[in-house]
């Protein structure tokens, strides 16, 4: 562990205007054809609210009925109809779209990368982040281990727009604070999930509210929300949560959209009340 001699000094915020945000719920199905239908109908009605970036959550594209589900959709980096359907998606409302996750090919034949895409209102794809951490939860009658069906990534993504800094993680990640410390400061963190209905419960809001306060940023956490067709219930509660924990938005189960602005005033009040980021002393060894 390295003793930094002196405090860093940071910018309070490189965002120069608010941006409107949005984050999707979804109760995702079997059927790639009918979840993409039911983003295409949330996105077109985020956009008309004014959003200019809009997140998907995990898995958005496919809630198998087996874990194993996800190899037959799964696509090659570039192209495929769900690559398709994003780039699309984006140009046609003209916004930043961030696909939560969908199933890419690895180079293990029995496994997919779990990858968040992000694509420009032109339609051009600028960002993958492969999920770093996968989930294992046994409890009683609740089983999961995505390793079984997932390649763990290896690359923490911070994305610099000319809009706006993100950092962006994927569900199982929120547990892992030294992730998000690791992306240095960003203007909103992005977080879309499907947590279980009892992890969610227990520890859903605490987390994302704590990844907020640490960082001293915005984030968003659009999540599957409901009963699925495979017989798992996710906790939803998506929500914007501003850099002091205040939670603007949550939307507690089913279909729907949380929305909000994310304000350079805002980002600015908090890092200079209570200037954390800068009087950091330790870091990781590199």
């Amino acid at each position: 562990m390295n003793i930094s001699a002196q405090s860093a000094t940071l910018p309070l915020t490189c965002l120069a205007a608010p941006l409107k945000v949005a984050g999707i719920q979804m109760v995702s199905a079997a059927s790639v054809a009918q979840n993409l239908k039911t983003a295409s109908i949330l996105i077109e009605r985020a956009a008309s609210q004014g959003a200019r970036l809009v997140v998907l959550p995990e898995y958005f594209c496919l809630m198998g009925r087996l874990e194993t589900d996800k190899l037959s959709v799964a696509e090659t980096k570039g192209t495929g109809p769900i690559q398709d359907f994003l780039s699309e998606a984006a140009i046609r409302h003209h916004i930043y779209l961030s696909a939560g996750s969908i199933p890419l090919i690895s180079p293990d034949q029995g496994r997919v990368f779990n990858t968040q895409l992000v694509y420009t209102p032109n339609g051009e794809q600028i960002a993958r982040y492969d999920k770093i951490h996968l989930f294992n939860f046994a409890r009683g009658n609740e089983s999961y281990d995505e390793s079984r069906a997932i390649l763990a990534g290896q690359k923490i993504v911070r994305l610099e727009t000319p809009e706006i800094t993100l950092g962006l993680s994927i569900c199982y990640d929120l547990r892992f604070p030294e992730l998000y410390r690791a992306m240095g400061q960003v203007d909103l963190i992005l977080v879309p999930s499907a947590f279980t209905y009892t992890t969610g419960q227990a520890h859903w809001e605490i987390l994302l509210r704590a990844r907020a306060i640490e960082n001293q940023c915005y984030v968003l956490a659009p999540a599957q929300g409901g009963h699925h067709e495979n017989g798992r219930r996710t906790w939803g509660h998506s929500m914007l949560i501003d850099p002091w924990g205040d939670i603007l938005e949550v939307l507690p189960e089913h279909e729907g959209i949380v929305s909000g602005t994310i304000e350079p005033g805002r980002l600015q009040e908090v890092r200079q009340s209570l200037p954390a980021l800068s009087h950091r002393k330790i870091f990781a060894d590199k």
